[in-house]
């Protein structure tokens, strides 16, 4: 069943996505609940339905849970005429998540475009707060144009910070633009990113992820090396209803996470 929770904050991201930061009624509840960096929650909106929706804070930052929602349909329309003080309902943690343990002292390079940076944003965060367990960090990140990036004032902070590399990209610039022009993948080999002692973490498009992969396979990262994640194939989130399944996979119990290893074995995804 749905825990009750109550939106705090609403902002747009870009003309389509709205980020909302929401909290249980129950504050004990809150104060209980955990999950790991890729887990994912079903929001409900009452009398119109749910949907999947990854939790894009860090566990380690409590004070609420953020989604990121792109309009697309019913329910995600009817979520973005909400606002600060209206409920939802919270199905929460579901899935699998990114194994940080086994990528401590690893390089780490995330390539994310669109809203596909919201997922990589719970880990990006996660291991911001315990950067010492970590080595390099690089974000490649890409959108349409300027308009369609996501965290905007957060990708301007993490260029600052010194301790990590931004590297932002867009297939259309405006006159402002002072950064890379073109695709992700194309921006990765120009990089010529390093295999050595390091993971790729990456989430976008489906068209995005399949020329990423094979950039990756080009640069010599193994298939243990490369992670992904699938939260929009979910549908129920808990195995019932089978529309997320990927040969005898399905996503919501065996995953969203998966390692290109993993989805070697299935039928083609991307």
């Amino acid at each position: 069943m749905p825990m009750l929770g109550t939106i705090i904050e609403t902002f747009d991201e870009t003309p389509d996505i709205k980020t909302f930061r929401v909290v249980l009624k129950d504050e004990a509840a809150m104060r209980a609940f955990r999950f790991e960096p890729g887990q994912v929650a079903q929001l409900s909106v009452f009398g119109t339905g749910e949907s999947t929706f990854v939790i894009c804070s860090p566990p380690t930052r409590m004070d609420y849970l953020q989604f990121s929602v792109m309009r697309v349909g019913e329910l995600t329309h009817r979520l973005h005429t909400l606002r600060e003080g209206d409920p939802v309902g919270i199905r929460a943690p579901l899935g699998n998540h990114f194994d940080h343990q086994s990528m401590r002292g690893k390089d780490i390079v995330f390539i994310g475009g669109g809203l596909g940076l919201a997922p990589l944003r719970t880990l990006l965060l996660y291991m911001l707060d315990k950067r010492a367990d970590y080595g390099n960090i690089t974000l490649i990140y890409g959108g349409r144009s300027p308009e369609h990036l996501c965290f905007k004032a957060e990708l301007a902070e993490w260029a600052a910070r010194g301790d990590m590399r931004v590297e932002l990209t867009v297939d259309t610039p405006d006159k402002l633009w002072a950064h890379r022009t073109g695709v992700v993948p194309a921006v990765l080999t120009d990089l010529a990113m390093s295999p050595q002692n390091a993971v790729a973490v990456t989430c976008g498009p489906p068209i995005m992820i399949r020329f990423t992969i094979m950039a990756l396979e080009k640069l010599g990262f193994a298939d243990e090396q490369i992670v992904t994640t699938l939260e929009r194939r979910m549908k129920c989130g808990v195995g019932l209803c089978g529309r997320c399944n990927i040969g005898g996979k399905f996503v919501c119990v065996d995953g969203p996470v998966f390692t290109q290893a993993q989805l070697k074995g299935l039928p083609q995804e991307f």
